[in-house]
């Protein structure tokens, strides 16, 4: 039993490097805007599928589609800032229900185009088992979770060192100020959208190589995000990171210890349990009283 449990700890803490290299984009965008893009989950999976165009329709290597990926995953993503620009009153609500739209159309064009089947890698050295001692994994979620710390850690070291990071940080804090300290907040909140669909073209890849793909995946994907967003606290990339790896983890013991049903369950019940206690997120800063 401890060794079953010791194998859930760590398949969870594998499985949140890979939340968080989902999470990271629609973080990073919530954090600058205060726009929750419902679209995010949809932009991933559309990435995933250009690996696997990659891999069925020219034959080569899912990890050959990742600069195909990016070109479409920022198009898609520079279109939506454009379109939520658009919006002159009550951004945050009718944001929220615009990409909500946008994601339903991505999810109709990919059941166009790839019908609704499922579809999975069928390169064999992804698959590959892999043992550290008395733990297992496959090859392909080891990387992953190695290329997810790679990412953190140079979004962290953008945001806290880049002149473009501190722009986006000004934004973020007070957008006229940063007017007034010459930073163009068009220009900056571009450039979020763009580094996000970065992140979403690397998780969508990363998706195809680990897991399943299908068009109805794109929802779920959003909500993970989303949940991670939220629990880590605004504008806190170093807490989109332990987020993650807390819903990994227990969701990775709830299957373990009690049923796979109750894994969305539990997840969704730690969500509420954060905001009652720590409304700000467990690393989001608390907002000043005047």
């Amino acid at each position: 039993m401890f060794n079953l449990i010791l194998q859930s700890l760590y398949s969870g803490l594998l499985s949140g490097g890979y939340f968080a290299l989902i999470a990271l984009g629609l973080a990073l965008v919530f954090g600058t805007m205060k726009v929750i893009n419902l679209a995010h989950g949809e932009m991933v999976l559309l990435a995933a599928y250009m690996a696997y165009v990659m891999e069925s329709k020219l034959g080569l290597n899912p990890l050959m589609a990742i600069p195909l990926a990016l070109v479409v995953a920022c198009l898609v993503s520079v279109t939506v800032y454009f379109l939520v620009s658009r919006i002159g009153k009550n951004r945050e609500l009718n944001s929220l229900i615009l990409t909500f739209g946008i994601g339903i159309i991505l999810t109709n064009a990919m059941l166009i185009v790839w019908s609704a089947d499922i579809h999975s890698t069928a390169v064999a050295a992804f698959q590959e088992p892999v043992a550290l001692g008395p733990l297992f994994s496959m090859k392909s979620e080891l990387a992953f979770f190695g290329v997810s710390m790679a990412l953190v850690g140079v979004l962290w070291w953008w945001l806290s060192r880049s002149w473009y990071g501190r722009a986006l940080r000004a934004v973020s804090s007070n957008r006229d100020a940063a007017k007034l300290m010459g930073i163009n907040p068009y220009r900056t909140e571009i450039v979020s959208f763009v580094v996000a669909g970065v992140l979403a073209s690397v998780a969508g890849v990363a998706l195809y190589c680990t897991n399943v793909i299908q068009p109805a995946l794109g929802g779920s994907l959003t909500t993970k995000a989303f949940i991670i967003t939220v629990l880590a606290g605004v504008g806190s990339i170093p807490g989109v990171l332990i987020g993650a790896v807390l819903i990994g983890v227990v969701e990775a013991l709830t299957v373990t210890l009690f049923s796979s049903a109750l894994q969305e369950f539990t997840s969704m019940a730690l969500f509420l349990l954060v905001l009652f206690v720590l409304p700000n997120g467990l690393f989001g800063g608390a907002r000043r009283r005047g």
